[in-house]
């Protein structure tokens, strides 16, 4: 194109206003500050984000934008949509693939579901890759052909994993790619019935100007794979990783788009992992899984309580055993406390596996209600193997244990505390209290110290002794023979 020339400076017309006038139309590059955190968005950069409060995370960000034509509407076609009443819409009976891992079908709420777009989060390096591996490796075998698309490791790295996991199939295909169109392509060759991409801060979009792994390329590719999803009806599990530092974008911020979200936790120098379920579209939330990771890969944990309960010491004040209800199932977790005297003025409170407010608390009620003098004293919580406790169900566990540690009087080996404590000291009832009495005496414990309100009913088993108790002081007579008063 030939631009024309004009004689005075006043009249020069920059080459977008030429365009505009002709009809024709151009490309407005226009800049904006993205946070790599919260994604906020801003004209401007700005050394704190005003979204999240995060420092020197605004990072720029070139979006390109076409313009109108000459009319300035652009005529495109807009097909009408009817609302449909929510009972003549037709019920979708699809079956769920089978896995071939029972822990990793439980999180997923059976199985696999067809069309569906799953995010696999967590710290790298915790295994996120081997899981998936094992999985699409299962998937292959049950004639389900499955394309691993890798973005950090090449073709042969991902060959010498499959070797030490003993996982090669032939309708497992592998590709190192990290265009998104060129996985789009080989979707589109392959015809694959699950799709997997690891990971999603690798992968990019050429229409986006950002660099791989900002917040608009992980959020544009995630909408491109779930109109694939939903498009092809084909399953797509995406991985994210999660840092610290916020150099890469998290997985946090397109859990809202996803139908599944599932983050794999643990320490990396332990052999457990838990997989927890935070979001199911298709199933119950908070459900978990548990696997060991040995050099052959993970390994399913079959019995989660006698895992935790493994190493549990006998004879020692500050431990207590509690059940658990993490999904659908219930287990029995051990917790311990260490309350010791300080010299400084303001005494520590640290909990590891728990809330640190709900521990301070709880100490405040041992304290006011039951006349345990813990104002001069630290206090640490662990909850044993790494997992996490949310349920309020744990609190008398945690009473106990700490009273157990403060008097240095520990509790009787075969006994179990189960309840909820409120301010006043009284002991509220907890939900499926019989599927945690049954777990208790399938792990031989003969003692459990429950709630008074769970009484009404049903009718617990003959070889557990249920003690009912109203008030926390109740229950810490039954577990070590009185309060302080």
């Amino acid at each position: 194109m030939v631009w024309p020339a004009f004689g005075g400076k006043d009249d020069i017309m920059d080459k977008e206003t030429i365009c505009m006038n002709r009809g024709l139309a151009v490309a407005k590059i226009k800049s904006k500050f993205t946070c790599q955190e919260c994604g906020y968005e801003s004209p401007k950069w700005m050394g704190r984000c005003p979204g999240c409060g995060e420092w020197n995370t605004l990072v720029e960000e070139r979006e390109s934008r076409h313009a109108p034509g000459r009319s300035g509407v652009a005529a495109t076609g807009v097909r009408k949509r009817e609302a449909t009443p929510i009972t003549e819409v037709v019920q979708l009976t699809q079956p769920r693939a089978d896995t071939g891992i029972r822990e990793l079908n439980r999180v997923l709420g059976g199985g696999l579901v067809p069309g569906s777009l799953i995010l696999v989060g967590g710290d790298p390096g915790i295994g996120k890759s081997t899981l998936l591996l094992q999985a699409t490796h299962r998937l292959a075998g049950r004639d389900f052909p499955v394309l691993y698309v890798s973005g950090e490791e090449s073709t042969e790295q991902t060959r010498l994993r499959a070797d030490r996991l003993e996982a090669l199939d032939p309708r497992l295909f592998v590709a190192a790619e990290t265009d998104l169109e060129s996985v789009e392509a080989l979707v589109e060759e392959i015809q694959p019935k699950l799709l997997v991409v690891d990971s999603i801060q690798t992968i990019y979009q050429p229409d986006v100007t950002s660099a791989p792994g900002s917040v608009a390329q992980v959020r544009e590719c995630t909408g491109r794979l779930m109109r694939l999803a939903k498009g092809k009806n084909l399953a797509i599990i995406i991985v994210g990783h999660v840092t610290k530092e916020g150099a890469i974008a998290g997985p946090r911020m397109l859990e809202h788009m996803v139908d599944c979200v599932l983050y794999f936790e643990g320490e990396r120098h332990h052999t457990y992992r838990v997989l927890r379920a935070v979001k199911n579209r298709f199933g119950s939330t908070n459900e978990i899984g548990l696997f060991e990771m040995r050099a052959q890969g993970l390994v399913e944990v079959e019995n989660p309580s006698e895992m935790f309960l493994s190493e549990r010491p006998h004879g020692v004040a500050g431990s207590a055993v509690t059940a658990s209800m993490e999904g659908t199932r219930p287990v029995l977790i051990e917790l311990q406390a260490l309350v010791s005297s300080t010299s400084f003025a303001t005494p520590k409170r640290m909990a590891a596996g728990m809330d640190h407010h709900r521990v301070t608390m709880i100490m405040a009620v041992l304290e006011k209600r039951l006349g345990l003098f813990l104002q001069n004293q630290d206090a640490y919580v662990n909850v044993v193997g790494g997992v996490k406790l949310g349920e309020p169900a744990v609190d008398m566990a945690v009473a106990i244990s700490l009273a157990s540690s403060f008097r240095d009087k520990p509790t009787r080996p075969k006994d179990v505390f189960i309840g909820e404590v409120g301010l006043t000291g009284e002991v509220r009832g907890v939900s499926r209290l019989e599927q945690r009495v049954s777990e208790i005496r399938n792990m031989g414990f003969k003692r459990a110290v429950v709630p008074a309100k769970n009484r009404r009913g049903w009718t617990p088993p003959a070889d557990v002794e249920m003690v009912w108790v109203d008030t926390l002081e109740e229950a810490l007579e039954a577990a070590l023979g009185g309060s302080d008063r």
